[in-house]
């Protein structure tokens, strides 16, 4: 369809180009557009609309119509002069099939038309079989996404509280369950949103959920190098003692727990300081309870083929543990996958900044270290990330930059759009002021599963969602336990 005209204003340029938009048509802002220049099929989105009318262009001879009290409209043909322009940023040229950059600008007078879908599926490299996310705004066009693009080289999806991250991250978890042979999928999940699918009819067979009641850790299998990485204060000369004991251990027993540790480490001739602050390491693991003779769930439970597993985190209060879990499951499938015991999988973190965060010490960040290592080598391994985050500037930026591909929602945090802006290419000043507008499930899709930034609207979810309890059901169920509780200790 035929929207408008190039004009010369201010150019055109390569990098920038303006249209008179034609009577009777209408065009939005982040619509696509097409035109035929001498290179080829220039396609472009357009970055801003303005109105304009040579009537009111003088506020000299309008303010006198205005005081004066007369109407503009009644004494000229006002309407006949009104028009939009459209400014549009080229994102390439396109001749057989290929891209390339627009080195020559568009001739004013030049026909302008809405970019067709064909097109735009070739400009955005979106894929027939690839996971369908949403429709891309004001074109109808179902955006579907190459799994090996969007996941190989790790996945930020960042937006704030309640702008549709978590909703987003269900819709991929779904295409990907739809899949016959798709990675295995691990969700680090602080709240248990994630366990509804196990709830699902069409799911249910493919999710497992493991929590506090049945999560723990086989000691008789953890390094003394894993327990430094537990115990980030833990010398040199300490794991080297460490690591001693637990030899000496394994010659009597093949299967300990973490009391047999503690004991051979209090009846081992070692120095007293060395030996009470490993005492107090172990024992203060110990009472976390996550630890015991057997690993629960095993790696073969974890990672499987189109299969879903939820760590739900909700029942743990200490974040602490919280990231005990993270660091043993992370780094126990990160060491699996690159000995190719386990199928590729896409580990999954709810609430990123708080397992990886930026600026924290060591001692309060003990998941960051293998987080990391993942995002730096885990494409190597087909061993993928999705970080989830409502605080990007908080979240570690060796993680974050290793995430090729971002998803942003809606984000107003100044300082999380600068260091977005700064961490994701492709991003014009034009998307970055975009991004704080955005409404509830809008989001921006840059980087490598995408040739070119695309705002997209995320499809609905098949899976329900737990329902959301007002604050007047919460008053009235904390009021019913309360008298339950009287009735029961006190009557």
């Amino acid at each position: 369809m035929e929207v408008g005209a190039v004009i010369s204003l201010e150019g055109p340029s390569t990098s920038q180009f303006w249209f008179v938009v034609k009577k009777g048509v209408e065009v939005k802002k982040h619509q696509y557009v097409q035109l035929q220049t001498k290179e080829g099929l220039l396609v472009g989105r357009i970055e801003e609309l303005e109105k304009a009318n040579k009537y009111f262009s003088n506020p000299e001879t309008v303010s006198e119509f205005e005081n004066y009290g007369r109407n503009l409209n009644e004494q000229f043909p006002v309407d006949r002069w009104e028009y939009l322009i459209a400014k549009v940023r080229p994102l390439g040229v396109f001749v057989d099939g290929e891209e390339k950059r627009v080195t020559i600008p568009p001739s004013p007078s030049t026909k302008v038309y809405l970019a067709e879908n064909d097109v735009l599926k070739r400009v955005f490299g979106f894929d027939d079989n690839g996971l369908s996310v949403g429709i891309v705004e004001h074109h109808n066009l179902e955006a579907k996404l190459n799994i090996t693009r969007l996941f190989k080289k790790h996945l930020a999806i960042l937006g704030i509280s309640g702008s549709g991250k978590s909703h987003l991250s269900n819709v991929l978890i779904e295409e990907l369950l739809s899949r016959e042979d798709s990675p295995a999928v691990i969700v680090i999940d602080p709240h248990g949103e994630y366990t509804v699918f196990s709830q699902d009819e069409r799911f249910s067979h493919k999710t497992k959920v493991w929590n506090k009641d049945n999560i723990s850790f086989a000691t008789y299998k953890i390094s003394s190098n894993s327990f430094a990485e537990l115990i980030p204060e833990m010398s040199a000369a300490q794991r080297r003692d460490l690591a001693k004991i637990i030899d000496k251990l394994r010659e009597k027993k093949k299967v300990y727990d973490l009391n047999d540790l503690i004991k051979e480490v209090e009846n081992y001739d070692i120095k007293q300081n060395v030996k009470d602050a490993l005492v107090s390491w172990l024992e203060d693991l110990n009472s976390s309870g996550l630890f015991s003779n057997v690993d629960k769930p095993s790696l073969q439970e974890l990672a499987r083929v189109s299969g879903l597993s939820v760590i739900d985190l909700s029942s743990f209060v200490h974040l602490k543990e919280k990231q005990i879990v993270v660091t043993r499951i992370a780094r126990s499938l990160f060491e699996a996958r690159r000995a190719k015991m386990i199928p590729p999988f896409i580990i999954v973190i709810e609430e990123a900044h708080q397992f990886a965060p930026e600026r924290e010490e060591v001692s309060m960040a003990i998941s960051r270290g293998v987080i990391e290592q993942i995002a730096r080598e885990g494409r190597k391994f087909f061993a993928s990330l999705v970080l989830i985050s409502q605080r990007p500037i908080k979240l570690s930026t060796t993680a974050l930059s290793q995430c090729n591909t971002h998803i942003i929602l809606r984000i107003t945090n100044p300082y999380d759009l600068q260091h977005i802006e700064e961490s994701s290419e492709g991003i014009t000043s034009e998307i970055s002021k975009a991004i704080s507008g955005l409404k509830v499930g809008e989001a921006f899709i840059v980087g490598e599963a995408v040739n070119f930034p695309v705002l997209i609207k995320v499809r609905r979810r098949s899976v329900k969602a737990s329902k959301d309890v007002t604050l007047e059901e919460e008053i009235k169920d904390f009021k019913e336990k309360k008298q339950e509780y009287i009735d029961f200790f006190f009557s």
